[in-house]
């Protein structure tokens, strides 16, 4: 399906023909019944906005103080009046389509452009249906994979990614949200500026990832500058009094975790039983927390021990149920949720009509939904967010050039170079090629009519002799694609450039290179153009020319 004219085109594809896509994730797309008793609803996000309002269940003294911890945190950050005014429409009774994502270094890969834009369209579309609803992004500073976060990749002049990562550390396993910058993010903003060039961006690099500022509040004061025109409302789930709020939830993962537990590990067999993958491993001593202990973030475990109240195990040390209670009570900003617990105090904290996410995060889901019901006896429904590869005029310059699409880059760099060689061989050679498989297919055919009526018996063997003869002039095809491809170094460039920035290292783009990257190169009215061409009907990849 094609949609638009101008200023971009977008093209959907579907995630079934995307290598590594999970059975899980498309049979969701596709809404099929064995998958239909992990979610609460389908994936077409307008067929049931209105009607999921009537489930929803939100104290207002939560959302009075939630709303006061909102307001004072984006307000540090330099919240727009559209962020102010859509923080006063959540104070006053809007709900919420949410999306959040780790806090990335200068903000991460693509789709971490691609979710706010999402959770927009969502909110806008919800509003526009008589549901006053608002974009909240989640900010996962409780995440402890510093490894992750602590680089980015931009393409060079020559296409080439180039990885750029800060070596600011802390204790292991802190909280990134705690990970402080010193003076070594200066030349890696400088390093970045040089990649990116001149444009408004860079000045917001150097305002947000600076000395003093976290891995957090760096990422949280850029999206509020790229987010200004639709007033995003960023959550730093680090803050204690978040955590405190939270408590409530914190104490019921524990006083609950063997029924917990047991839901998880019978959701998990539920799911492979349908032929479906966990997307985190749960084991008989899982809780669903993490404690703080000497600034890491530590994996608290249950212990069985045959009691109506098992001990729990933080590290090396062991500790009863009522001490850990009693440390939710006084020290609840040392707790943190782990992915499935996550979304489970998200909506607990937010009125949330809808989450938006990826396809792990739609796996999630599917086991967190047991968590769900048993804390809040509500199910939030996820939908897939806006996805994309984004092509720009060179590229696609050469995909014409080539006669190809984006899933011909799909089988490789070494496979892509070929199949440009095939394509550029001579076109006597290729006539002579194309000549070939037609008489050899004609003569085949001849020669199987004429042996069905002389012996049935030998029609198999004369298939088996083509196949044979068809894969012999294939692989002389291929040499001399390759014979081609050594004379002609451009062809190795154009594979190159054509690899490393619509799939580089055999992934989508948007999860590999900088968005910073296309917002510098082509401005601030990109996020206007991709916002435009989100289509919430269209399930599936989509594939836009710039």
């Amino acid at each position: 399906m094609l949609y638009g004219e101008a200023p971009v085109k977008t093209q959907c594809l579907p995630f079934r023909q995307i290598p590594h896509a999970s059975q899980l994730f498309t049979d969701f797309l596709s809404w099929v019944p064995p998958v239909r008793q992990f979610f609460p609803r389908p994936p077409n996000f307008s067929h049931w906005l209105k009607d999921e309002t009537g489930r929803l269940r939100y104290d207002s003294a939560i959302r009075a103080q939630v709303s006061s911890v909102l307001e004072a945190q984006n307000k540090n950050w330099g919240a727009s009046s559209k962020a102010l005014d859509n923080m006063a429409r959540l104070r006053a009774g809007a709900t919420a389509v949410v999306t959040g994502q780790q806090v990335g270094l200068f903000g991460g890969p693509l789709f971490s452009i691609f979710k706010p834009l999402s959770a927009i369209k969502l909110a806008e579309q919800a509003t526009a249906a008589g549901v006053d609803t608002v974009p909240v992004f989640w900010l996962a500073t409780a995440d402890h994979d510093l490894a992750e976060i602590n680089n980015v990749n931009i393409p060079g002049p020559d296409g080439a990614l180039r990885n750029l990562a800060t070596p600011t550390q802390s204790v292991p396993d802190a909280p990134v949200g705690s990970v402080s910058f010193g003076p070594e993010i200066d030349p890696v903003v400088e390093a970045a500026a040089g990649l990116l060039g001149e444009s408004e961006i860079i000045g917001w690099l150097h305002e947000s990832y600076r000395t003093g500022e976290n891995f957090g509040s760096a990422f949280a004061r850029l999206f509020t500058r790229l987010f200004t025109e639709w007033g995003v409302v960023l959550l730093d789930a680090s803050d204690p009094e978040l955590n405190r709020i939270a408590a409530p939830i914190y104490r019921a993962a524990i006083e609950r975790a063997a029924e917990l537990d047991d839901a998880l590990l019978a959701r998990g067999k539920e799911l492979e039983s349908a032929g479906y993958h966990q997307q985190v491993k749960v084991t008989p001593t899982s809780t669903l927390l993490f404690v703080l202990r000497d600034g890491a973030r530590t994996v608290v475990h249950r212990r069985p021990n045959g009691s109506s109240e098992p001990d729990f195990l933080v590290g090396d040390g062991k500790i009863s149920q009522a001490k850990m209670l009693d440390e939710i009570s006084s020290s609840a900003e040392h707790f943190s949720p782990n992915v499935l617990l996550r979304p489970v105090v998200q909506d607990y904290l937010l009125p949330t009509l809808a989450y938006t996410g990826g396809s792990a995060e739609v796996a999630y889901f599917a086991q967190a939904a047991v968590v769900y019901q048993t804390l809040l006896g509500r199910a939030t429904p996820v939908v897939p967010r806006f996805s994309a590869t984004l092509v720009e005029p060179k590229q696609q310059a050469l995909l014409e050039r080539y006669r190809m699409s984006l899933p011909d880059l799909f089988h490789g760099s070494d496979a892509l170079r070929e199949t440009l060689a095939v394509r550029t061989l001579p076109q006597e050679l290729q006539s002579a090629f194309e000549q070939a498989d037609d008489v050899m297919k004609n003569s085949l055919a001849k020669i199987q009519d004429c042996l069905a009526h002389l012996d049935k018996t030998l029609v198999d063997a004369a298939i088996n002799a083509g196949s044979k003869i068809h894969y012999q002039l294939d692989q002389l095809r291929s040499r001399a694609a390759r014979a081609e491809l050594r004379q002609t170094e451009v062809l190795a460039r154009h594979a190159d450039l054509l690899s490393n920035m619509l799939y580089p290292n055999k992934a989508l783009q948007e999860r590999e290179i900088a968005g910073l990257y296309f917002v510098a190169r082509h401005g601030l009215g990109l996020l206007r153009d991709l916002y435009d061409a989100i289509h919430t009907d269209c399930l599936d990849h989509q594939i836009i020319s710039l």
